[in-house]
């Protein structure tokens, strides 16, 4: 493969980052990538459905709603979970000795709950926790990039969010909101993000295992050198410090390229709320999500997502 097209986001903590900064993909895999930004998971699913790229860096509830529909996409690592926080206006309710996620978010009845885009992973966990909970008061508002929702918490367009731990931290640290349920609260171990590729190029097995061997290289790199890995992302982004994306990196550490038991069992407790919402027609197995023969030889030890330094 002469070129490889990659479809990132711009969420801080993938390691699209790191690899594209480092131009790790042209020194170890000596091709020349093709970086395709996009601006929320269900855009690049359209990228993937119209031959646009190749691998992506994406949330699993927009790839399964496609592998639904008849895409011929596979899982073949993580990367990070844990990566749907919920900010607002108040304290943070869980320091502050509530540990329940009820009733933080009856706090929201008769208002606006802010979230990406229809079918990204944010949108499917807040909608799916306001039906448990039986809150039919409580309004959901998507956006199609992110970056709008702290300035319409400002604006009293919505009373609070759903999102990244970049809109996290960007919303503390210039909005003055608060965390109102942490990532490790609001749905344990979802898969925030993983690699999914076309079924087309799994026959690049070499190709595809030096990609994931250069992606934990990354994960490694955040995990025990993350303010190395801050200064790389800065630099590339070119918006935000050294010191603003270690806030993110510290928001919810959870980064590793496995696929253990955990990451694959939280993804499939997605199938019958995304079939509740419309977004499935059908079940899902996991044969037709994961293909995890490469991650298995690149990353054969246990998973890291829970790493301590």
């Amino acid at each position: 493969m002469k070129s490889l097209r990659v479809g990132y986001l711009s969420t801080m903590y993938h390691t699209s980052h790191i690899l594209k900064g480092m131009k790790w993909v042209e020194k170890y895999l000596k091709t020349e990538p093709q970086w395709h930004l996009f601006g929320t998971g269900p855009a690049m699913v359209e990228a993937f459905k119209a031959g646009m790229i190749d691998i992506g860096y994406i949330g699993l509830p927009p790839a399964m709603i496609g592998i639904g529909k008849g895409l011929a996409l596979k899982c073949i690592a993580g990367g990070h979970v844990e990566g749907t926080v919920m900010i607002g206006r108040g304290g943070d309710a869980f320091s502050n000795g509530r540990k329940e996620i009820e009733p933080v978010l009856k706090g929201f009845e008769g208002k606006t709950i802010g979230s990406p885009s229809k079918g990204s992973i944010h949108d499917v966990i807040i909608r799916s926790l306001i039906k448990k909970y039986g809150l039919n008061q409580v309004k959901i508002k998507n956006y199609p990039w992110a970056d709008l929702i702290p300035e319409a918490i400002n604006e009293g367009e919505i009373a609070g969010a759903v999102g990244t731990p970049p809109l996290a931290a960007l919303a503390r640290k210039w909005y003055g909101h608060s965390v109102v349920i942490p990532p490790s609260c609001i749905w344990p171990f979802n898969p925030s993000y993983g690699i999914v590729v076309r079924e087309e190029i799994l026959r690049q097995g070499k190709m595809l295992e030096e990609f994931l061997l250069l992606h934990e290289k990354a994960c490694s790199l955040i995990r025990q050198q993350p303010d190395e890995a801050a200064h790389v992302v800065a630099g590339e982004l070119k918006v935000v410090d050294r010191a603003f994306v270690l806030e993110v990196f510290s928001v919810s550490p959870r980064y590793c390229a496995s696929l253990p038991r955990e990451y694959i069992d939280s993804t499939m407790a997605f199938i019958p709320v995304l079939k509740d919402m419309g977004y499935l027609d059908h079940d899902l197995k996991k044969e037709e999500i994961f293909e995890t023969s490469f991650i298995r030889k690149v990353h054969p030890e246990a998973h890291h997502y829970f790493y301590k330094t």
